[in-house]
């Protein structure tokens, strides 16, 4: 039985589907369709909502080094994500990959730890989407009834000059700070985030409809987020105001109380352990491993393999040079942001427009612009999320893993539209009732793990393969693949414990569909 479950998937059968027929993938992608759709994928909900909210939350302004932490993890990964995808470049990402190297067993857990990674993070986008939708309609005085504007069961305020906001426990404080009692504002509990659920469904259509299509309309929103978010970043830097850089790393209470003050080391890393991850050098971590995040997309790019024109070469083009654009383009956004307003006032849906605000009426004609880059932005990542994860589900029924429904392709788009729509439909569903806080750190804690086994995996493939041609080879192993993994565990270490608790659950739902149905229809079986 261990056998089993621990059987590679031959190169041999790997190359020739790469090779697809006239009834598979097409392929259409150039380098630069990929790069974009790297682009597209990583900039959006880590620039313009979870840079504000971890700094409020987690880091402050060292929410900049939390971003230069996720960003080394990612690069390391990303080499080992492109060594693999220029070597089988056909759909279905790390899944694959461990396939060849792992096992079935360990493919079968990183194909279901990904649903987290891309069907979750496409609900996550969609809600930060919601939200600069809701306030770009308002300043165009369009008001949406906001019960049918957040996650079901969240309480909204009606704040003066500022609209209807989710009440959470930060924002309550940043209320009181400015003489607002928040009993007396008019409140509304919610039922589903209807725009959410909107953009989801209106992108689902569109993959359905074509790859080439998608790429043309992701394309465009790239350019335009991009261009939006170097005019922030140039004007920005004159508005900055250093006191709001000071503390750059806020204390964490406990980091700074001595042990003495305790009575014992047990009492003071039981207190420790309480406040990890509340500023400080914890909540830099902390900070890390939630807008890790942010960087998911990058990856997102090897699912797209068997449609690309030029697969060895191309991949690695894609995968990298999205990555250090989006790097560099956070860390900028990071410094602007935080040195433009306090990180205490960060904790909103839409806090570059916070940031906006801040710099005065004068500059108020950047609100809308910023706005709209940032529904486009959102837009692409929520498209390159909802075409990634029907590629996954492609693959693993195709390999017999789950039912054959998954893997069907339609005769005249040639996309897996049944995996689309199912995708697009239980993604419409998360949107509408969970809250981003919930959903980002689920797209987290699976990312890192996928991240992990991808570094893993090249170091077995190294060993026990030394023979296989790699078009692209990652630089400096074992050093780099070995950081990369080390880096993502301490990321996934520093998340919180409930997190890690939900990660188990589906986990344990996965390995229940995995030896009730993928390990007795497996191909290998046949």
């Amino acid at each position: 039985m261990t056998n089993k479950l621990f059987r590679l998937k031959p190169f041999n059968q790997l190359m020739a589907e790469s090779k697809g027929d006239s009834h598979g993938l097409k392929r259409s992608l150039s380098a630069m369709n990929l790069t974009t759709l790297g682009i597209g994928a990583v900039i959006g909900a880590g620039i313009f909502v979870l840079t504000g909210q971890a700094a409020a939350q987690y880091a402050g302004p060292a929410i900049v080094i939390s971003f230069i932490i996720s960003g080394l993890a990612c690069g390391f990964a990303g080499l080992c994500y492109a060594e693999f995808a220029s070597m089988i470049p056909i759909a279905g990402s790390a899944y694959t990959y461990s396939y060849a190297t792992l096992g079935e067993f360990l493919a079968w857990i990183i194909g279901w730890d990904l649903i987290l990674e891309y069907l979750f993070a496409a609900s996550t986008v969609s809600v930060g989407w919601s939200g600069y939708v809701v306030s770009f309609l308002r300043d165009l005085n369009i008001n949406l009834p906001p019960q049918f504007t957040g996650a079901t069961g969240t309480v909204m305020v009606d704040v003066p000059e500022m609209g209807w906001k989710a009440l959470t426990d930060s924002f309550s404080q940043t209320l009181a700070a400015t003489g607002i009692n928040v009993d007396s504002l008019a409140h509304v509990t919610c039922v589903l985030n209807l725009p959410a659920m909107f953009i989801v469904a209106l992108l689902s259509t569109l993959l359905v409809i074509g790859i080439r299509e998608s790429a043309n309309f992701n394309n465009i929103m790239v350019i335009t987020k991009v261009s939006v978010i170097i005019l922030f970043v140039a004007i920005g830097f004159m508005f900055i105001k250093s006191i709001n850089w000071h503390p750059f790393i806020p204390a964490n209470k406990v980091e700074t109380t001595p042990i003495s003050e305790y009575g014992s080391l047990w009492a003071w890393l039981k207190a420790y352990g309480a406040e990890f991850g509340k500023f400080g050098i914890s909540g830099i971590l902390r900070g890390a491993g939630v807008i890790f995040f942010a960087y998911i997309g990058f990856d997102a790019v090897s699912t797209a393999a068997q449609e690309a024109k030029n697969p060895q070469r191309d991949m690695p083009i894609g995968i990298l040079a999205s990555l250090g654009i989006s790097t560099i383009l956070y860390i900028l956004v990071a410094i602007v942001l935080t040195g433009i307003v306090s990180y205490t006032a960060l904790n909103v849906a839409d806090p570059v427009a916070v940031g906006v605000d801040a710099m005065g009426k004068g500059m108020f004609w950047l609100r809308p612009i910023v706005k709209i880059a940032a529904i486009a932005g959102l837009s692409s990542v929520i498209l390159v999320m909802l075409l990634g994860q029907p590629r996954i589900f492609y693959t693993m029924s195709k390999d017999g893993l789950l039912p054959p429904v998954f893997s069907k392709v339609h005769p005249r788009f040639k996309t897996p539209y049944i995996s689309t729509i199912i995708t697009g439909l239980v993604a419409m569903v998360i949107a509408g009732i969970l809250p981003i806080s919930i959903l980002g750190e689920l797209v987290s804690i699976g990312t890192l793990l996928a991240f992990i086994i991808v570094c893993i995996s090249v170091l077995i493939l190294r060993k026990s393969r030394p023979d296989l041609h790699r078009p692209f080879k990652t630089p400096w192993v074992p050093l780099v693949p070995i950081l990369g993994a080390s880096i993502c565990f301490l990321q996934m270490v520093a998340l919180p414990l409930d997190t890690w608790l939900r990660l188990f659950i589906w986990m344990a739902i996965g390995f229940c569909i995995y030896f009730f149905y993928g390990k007795k229809h497996s191909k290998l079986n046949q």
